[in-house]
């Protein structure tokens, strides 16, 4: 059998693999482990390779695992993917908080980069090939020449060219799924937002929406989109916004002012589903569909990752009486590696998915740094690993879609 080997890279960022003998290490939760080649899969082509400053890298050369020198590599992984590790590494007394993103252990095996992750959902609306075009420059305005003086249509033209955002740039591809946020404010304070970070924290990795849109902005651009684009879907709650849900005063009227110009389309929130009277009213407007983010489904662990001011308790409310209008429910479950699929929490995911019932899990690699999360939950317990985990929700709830992408549901 072929040796799984480590990776390094050097001063200047070259990443090289480790000595004949030294073979890779992955990490689970806070546990080293060794990897099989059943772990392993060829490093997807839109994948990214980064190295993790003043991290060292752990091998195993022969019964002993110790740190190279140089700097650990991870891949990131493209969406579809779900990483069943982390890399393995030592971290330095004076290393930084590293920035948002989902690292993925990556490997040499028979003599190609390989990565420990499994490929979980197909949507080809999602590939990188069909953003960032040449010509996006040339859409943004034409929206912006159709909808003048639309304070959402110039934030969302930013960004699409500043912050390469899928869902602001399909605005302008008049295509698929749209965002259209709404709420710079929010009732949680998650350890890994990823628009708006402490100082203290790393550095986040878009901006949030300074503004509060009015029901006439948003309308306007919920119109334009859903007449227009096919398999059309206007989605609330965005990277660069807060919690929708707060923004109900103005999101309501907005729903309204939609639906009585236009039944196309399915309208979208993407929502920690805390604020239940918010979620209730919006549902009542005629939402379609309804995408709760969820980390665990153990209160204090939920609590300890949100720190927000509702309680778990309330996201049940509020999904039971999504599903019982007939909403289209994902929980965007934000999935690390020795946590989600240990054995504490997948006891109460069952539970949870028992009482709460959901049509969709939509696994997304958590973006954070692995020993910053450590430090802020509670102690993890022994998993069952991811493809364990994954496999055994298929057995135990047949009916539900795991995946990673929501998908157009309007009219099915």
């Amino acid at each position: 059998m072929a040796d799984i080997r480590a990776l390094y890279a050097d001063e200047d960022g070259n990443i090289l693999d480790a000595p004949k003998g030294f073979k890779a290490l992955a990490r689970t939760g806070t546990d080293i482990i060794e990897l099989s080649p059943d772990d392993l899969i060829p490093l997807p082509e839109s994948a990214d390779l980064m190295f993790l400053p003043d991290r060292l890298p752990l091998a195993k050369y022969g019964d002993e695992i110790m740190p190279i020198m140089g700097n650990a590599v991870a891949a990131i992984l493209p969406a579809g993917y779900t990483r069943l590790y982390m890399p393995a590494f030592k971290k330095e007394d004076d290393a930084q908080m590293l920035p948002l993103y989902g690292y993925t252990a990556v490997v040499v095996y028979k003599d190609e980069l390989y990565v420990a992750a499994m490929y979980t959902d197909e949507n080809d609306k999602w590939d990188p090939a069909h953003y960032n075009t040449r010509n996006l420059h040339k859409l943004v305005k034409r929206v912006q020449k159709d909808l003048p003086d639309n304070r959402l249509v110039e934030h969302l033209g930013n960004c699409s060219l500043t912050w390469h955002c899928c869902t602001a740039q399909n605005l302008f591809y008049r295509r698929w799924e749209a965002g259209i946020p709404s709420s710079p404010v929010c009732n949680a304070n998650c350890f890994g937002c990823i628009s708006l970070q402490p100082a203290e924290c790393c550095p986040s990795p878009q901006s949030r929406i300074k503004f509060r849109p009015t029901p006439k902005e948003i309308a306007q651009i919920g119109i334009y989109h859903l007449e227009t684009a096919p398999d059309a879907i206007i989605s609330f709650g965005q990277g660069c916004e807060g919690e929708p849900s707060l923004a109900v005063d103005n999101i309501v009227p907005a729903i309204e002012k939609i639906r009585k110009k236009t039944d196309k389309g399915q309208i979208n929130i993407n929502t920690n589903a805390g604020y239940t009277e918010g979620i209730k009213r919006i549902v009542d407007a005629g939402l379609d569909s309804m995408r709760v983010s969820i980390i665990s489904a153990i209160p204090e662990n939920y609590k300890a990752y949100y720190r927000g001011s509702y309680e778990l308790d309330n996201v049940k409310e509020s999904i039971r009486y999504a599903h019982e209008h007939g909403v289209h429910i994902s929980l965007n479950m934000l999935y690390f590696p020795g946590f989600n699929d240990s054995e504490s929490e997948f006891k109460a995911w069952k539970e949870f998915l028992h009482e709460n019932p959901v049509d969709m899990i939509q696994i997304r690699n958590l973006n954070i740094d692995p020993d910053a999360f450590a430090e802020i939950m509670p102690p993890f317990t022994k998993a069952i690993g991811t493809k364990e985990f994954i496999r055994q929700l298929h057995e135990e709830f047949p009916d539900i879609v795991i995946g990673n992408f929501s998908h157009y549901q309007k009219g099915e």
